[in-house]
C-alpha cells in the first residue's frame, strides 16, 4: 500500500489527461486506414455502435476498479486486483498491466521522436521541392533502413529520441498535477486546434486547386456514406470493436492509475463518458477529416482504397509531398501542424504508459517520484536499444528487409 499523496489538481485537467491516453499516433493513422480497409461507410456504423455499446461500459469499469484502489491506496493494477479479491494470485496477473505499460512506451517514445524530428525538418524546409520518392528516402534513411549509426539508426535519430525520453522523463517527475495534468491541458488543446486547421484546410480543397485533381469533400463522402448492406459483414464488426478496444486503450491498466487518484466523490461515469467522447471527436471528426480527403483530393479513391497505400507510413512518407502543393508558407505550417499535434497524440499517451509504472515503484517498494521516473527512462531506454539490437542480428540471420523489420515493430504501435 502507498503513501504518497497526489491527486489531480482540477476536472478539467483529470478529464484532458485521461482522453490524452486514449488519442494516440493510432486516432490519425490507424483509423483512417480501418476505415478505409472497411468500405469507409461501411465501418463507421459498427464503430459507433461498439463505442456505445462495449467502449463506454468498459470505461466505466476500469474507471471504478481504479477509483476502488486508490481508496485503498494502491494506484497500480496489482494491488488494485489484490484489494478486489481474497485470491493472491491476482496481483501477480495485474504485474501484466506493468510490463505492457513499459515495453509500449519503449515503442511510443520513439515514434514520438519521429514526429518532434519531423517538426523541426517542417521547420527548416527541408521537404521543400523534395520528390515523393526523395521524401520517402528521407525516411528510409531516418529510421536506419538504408544506412545508420548506433544500433543501425543514425545519430539524428538517436539525439531526437533522448530528447523525447527527456522530456516524458522530466514530465513524470513533476507529479501528476503540476506534471502530466499541465501537460495535458497544453498537448490537448493543441492538438485539437492543430487538428481543426488541417481539416479546414483540407475540407476547402477543390479539384483544380493547388494541383488537387478531385474536391476533398470525396474523401468525407466515401468515409460518411452509410453502406447498410455491410452490416451483414462479421470482419467489419470485428474491426470497428478491434479499433474502439485499442483507441480508448482499455486493458492496460493506464485508465486504472488515472482513476486511482479521483475524489471519493467525483463523478466517475461523466468524467469516462466525457474523455470517451473526446478521444472519439478527436478520431472520427478530425482524424477522419484530415488524411483521407487530402488524398483523395491528390490521389484519388482508387489509389487511398489500394492495399497497403494509407497507414502509419504515409504520414511521414506521403503527406510532407502532398503538403508542398500549398506554397512554402503554408506547407511548413501544415508540416509542423500535422507532426505537432501526432507529437501530442504521443506524448499524452507514453506519459499516461509511465505512470503507472511509476506508482507500482512507488506503492511497492517504496521509491520517490523522482528517482521513479529515471528508472522509467532507463528501462526504456534499455528496451529501445534491446529491440534495435535484435533487429540487427535478425537482418544477418535471413533476408527480411529493414523495411519488414521496421513495420512489424511499429505496427503493434500504430494499432493503439
Amino acid at each position: 500500500m502507498s503513501s504518497h499523496k497526489e491527486g489531480w489538481g482540477s476536472r478539467v485537467g483529470l478529464v484532458l489527461a485521461m482522453a490524452g491516453n486514449a488519442v494516440g499516433l493510432g486516432n490519425f493513422l490507424r483509423f483512417p486506414a480501418q476505415a478505409v480497409q472497411n468500405g469507409g461507410g461501411a465501418f463507421i456504423i459498427p464503430y459507433l455502435v461498439s463505442f456505445l455499446l462495449m467502449g463506454v461500459p468498459l470505461l466505466w469499469i476500469e474507471w471504478a476498479i481504479g477509483r476502488h484502489g486508490g481508496k485503498y491506496g494502491y494506484h497500480s493494477t496489482p494491488g488494485m486486483l489484490d484489494s478486489m479479491t481474497k485470491a493472491k494470485w491476482w496481483k501477480y496477473v495485474g504485474v501484466f498491466g506493468i510490463f505492457t505499460n513499459l515495453t509500449v512506451a519503449a515503442y511510443y517514445c520513439y515514434l514520438e521522436s519521429w514526429t518532434l524530428a519531423y517538426v523541426w525538418h517542417s521547420i527548416t524546409g527541408a521537404f521543400e521541392g523534395k520528390t515523393a520518392t526523395e521524401v520517402a528516402n528521407f525516411f528510409n534513411h531516418y529510421v536506419g533502413i538504408v544506412d545508420g549509426g548506433f544500433f543501425n539508426f543514425p545519430v539524428e535519430a538517436i539525439f531526437f529520441f533522448l530528447i523525447t525520453l527527456g522530456v516524458n522523463i522530466w514530465i513524470l517527475s513533476r507529479g501528476l498535477s503540476k506534471g502530466v495534468e499541465i501537460a495535458s491541458k497544453i498537448g490537448m488543446p493543441l492538438l485539437i486546434l492543430f487538428g481543426i486547421f488541417l481539416a479546414i484546410r483540407a475540407l476547402t480543397l477543390d479539384a483544380g486547386e493547388q494541383g488537387a485533381i478531385n474536391d476533398a469533400t470525396m474523401g468525407l463522402n466515401f468515409l460518411w456514406e452509410p453502406q447498410f448492406d455491410s452490416l451483414t459483414n462479421p470482419k467489419v464488426w470485428l474491426a470497428a470493436a478491434g479499433q474502439i478496444f485499442f483507441t480508448l486503450s482499455v486493458g492496460m491498466g493506464s485508465i486504472h492509475c488515472y482513476a486511482a487518484y479521483v475524489r471519493e466523490r467525483d463523478d466517475i461515469a461523466l468524467n469516462a463518458a466525457s474523455a470517451g467522447w473526446m478521444n472519439e471527436f478527436v478520431e472520427v471528426l478530425l482524424g477522419g477529416s484530415i488524411v483521407i480527403p487530402i488524398s483523395v483530393a491528390y490521389f484519388g479513391l482508387d489509389w487511398v482504397v489500394a492495399p497497403g497505400n494509407v497507414g502509419l507510413f504515409m504520414g511521414f512518407r506521403t503527406m510532407p509531398v502532398l503538403f508542398q502543393n500549398w506554397g512554402p508558407i503554408l506547407a511548413a505550417l501544415a508540416g509542423v501542424m500535422w507532426f505537432g499535434l501526432l507529437f501530442f497524440a504521443g506524448i499524452t499517451s507514453s506519459l499516461a504508459m509511465g505512470q503507472p509504472v511509476m506508482a507500482f515503484l512507488q506503492d511497492h517498494f517504496k521509491i520517490e517520484r523522482a528517482r521513479s521516473a529515471k528508472l522509467f527512462g532507463a528501462c526504456v531506454f534499455s528496451f529501445r536499444c534491446g529491440v534495435s539490437s535484435s533487429m540487427d542480428t535478425g537482418r544477418s540471420r535471413n533476408s527480411m528487409t529493414g523495411q519488414e523489420h521496421s513495420h512489424l515493430w511499429c505496427l503493434h504501435c500504430s494499432s493503439r
